[in-house]
């Protein structure tokens, strides 16, 4: 028989289980609560670099990899998975016969995320596509590429740790899974529409909490190198506003218009100013700089040009993969090299096929999805009298739940960095978020949201006992595409 002061010891653990996971889902706490914010528990690593694309799964990249979970394969070696179209034909997995997509085709949106995650089931990617786009390739969905087509990708992936768990953050498209990387939370963004672009998260964004530390960071994008900093930040404000304008006016003479996005680059997703634009955003021709002179900052996003290389469709995926090589190269041979971590994924997956189930997700926040355009608002009630193409566009692009309680898709995602560890694949579950607690876990900072408190970081990827594996930078496949040739 088991004695009451056993089982009270018992209750007294559970309960101090308990609270441990609740307090790692607090924000507000810090790594180290003995320590102030903004030391420096990491000192190995003085430099993080994310390189963030767009619009590709885990399988439709790096099904075929041979690494990780990948797509499941039979007898005869080929991708078994296959998803039904509204016919109930069913449609299989494919090698794409070129490396340009589809306009168009298949679609991210909130509503055809949901519907292609089917409440775990996995099989609405074909007849999401069909209804995205009606006379479209509705097989597009179920598409993937090679080594063969992606030479550099697959040899990153199978030299450096692989996460092969790594999800985007939430059911939709770019712009609420960059937000989480930048603030833990979309804040109830759910489209990619400009005028929902105009609110802050409570706590603020990651590069806010780096600021108020004195740590350095930058947000590299593509840019004219004929420019001052002010002349980019007066065309990026411009570029803005005319964007949004043309968009709402041209739904007024063209009913069937369709929205497209501007995104110039990933910290603008929450209002920046001018002060921050002019402190923090450079252009590509300065991370090369930077990257050669060994002054990276100690952290970094790297965004592609979204219109011509970030490998959205209809782009010819090559382009995108020739920059990320580029970038990774010249990180790579810097001479900071030797204390840099870089992480190379995606935001979102484009519509593209993969066939592992988002797991359930710590929602950020109590904030519900919403927009001033498709939902109830005084804004959605002007715009629907006077451009009712663009609200009901807009209507169309949210429909499903409004909940943030359920990851994304699968994303490739590769941890670079000399101290990585050699053939390895982490299959812990980890999201955008998972940046956010390695730079809390670097410099001891505060959670910003529940998501990011209760996430993992990618740090499982080094070895920073040892002396570090790849100090020598290792050989890898060229591009398909050389960077400058195209």
């Amino acid at each position: 028989m088991v004695s009451v002061s056993t089982w009270e010891r018992i209750e007294r653990q559970k309960l101090r289980q308990r609270e441990l996971r609740t307090r790692r889902n607090r924000p507000g706490d810090r790594p180290d609560p003995a320590r102030p914010a903004g030391t420096d528990l990491l000192p190995q690593i003085k430099h993080v670099v994310v390189l963030m694309m767009e619009n590709h799964s885990f399988d439709n990249y790096l099904g075929t990899l041979g690494r990780g979970e990948g797509l499941p394969l039979g007898a005869d070696g080929r991708p078994t998975a296959e998803n039904p179209d509204s016919a109930g034909t069913m449609i299989r997995s494919h090698h794409a016969g070129s490396t340009g997509q589809d306009q168009g085709v298949p679609s991210q949106s909130w509503s055809a995320s949901h519907a292609q995650w089917a409440a775990g089931k996995m099989n609405g990617f074909v007849t999401s596509a069909e209804q995205a786009t009606p006379d479209g390739d509705k097989a597009a969905a179920m598409a993937y590429w090679t080594d063969q087509d992606l030479p550099f990708y697959h040899g990153l992936a199978r030299t450096f740790p692989l996460a092969d768990r790594w999800f985007s953050s939430c059911l939709g498209p770019t712009f609420p899974n960059r937000r989480f990387l930048l603030a833990g939370t979309a804040n109830g963004l759910m489209d990619d529409l400009p005028p929902n672009l105009l609110d802050r998260p409570p706590a603020g964004t990651i590069m806010d909490v780096l600021t108020r530390h004195g740590i350095s960071w930058v947000n590299y994008r593509p840019a004219a190198s004929d420019q001052t900093e002010f002349q980019r930040f007066i065309q990026y404000r411009r570029r803005r506003i005319m964007h949004h304008l043309a968009s709402i006016t041209r739904s007024l003479r063209d009913p069937g218009y369709v929205f497209n996005r501007d995104l110039q680059f990933t910290a603008a997703l929450y209002p920046l100013g001018m002060a921050s634009y002019m402190a923090h955003v450079r252009s590509i021709d300065q991370l090369f700089a930077d990257a050669d002179s060994g002054e990276l900052p100690a952290f970094c996003i790297v965004d592609p040009d979204f219109r011509t290389f970030s490998e959205e469709n209809p782009q010819d995926i090559r382009k995108g993969e020739s920059f990320a090589a580029e970038v990774i190269r010249r990180v790579m041979h810097g001479p900071g090299w030797a204390d840099t971590l870089l992480i190379w994924t995606y935001d979102e997956h484009g519509g593209y096929y993969d066939h592992v189930p988002p797991p359930e997700a710590v929602p950020p926040d109590d904030v519900r999805g919403r927009s001033v355009v498709a939902h109830p608002s005084p804004v959605r009630g002007v715009l629907k009298a006077l451009f009712p193409s663009y609200v009901r566009h807009a209507e169309q692009l949210v429909e499903g739940p409004n909940t943030y309680d359920t990851y994304g898709f699968r994303v490739p995602a590769v941890i670079v960095s000399p101290y990585a560890r050699p053939d390895c694949v982490l299959s812990e579950v980890f999201d955008h978020t998972s940046v956010l607690k390695l730079l809390e876990e670097k410099w001891n900072l505060p959670a910003l949201t529940r998501r990011d408190a209760a996430a993992t970081s990618p740090l499982g990827a080094l070895d920073l006992t040892a002396p570090p594996a790849f100090l020598e930078p290792p050989r890898l496949p060229a591009p398909a595409l050389a960077w400058g040739t195209w």
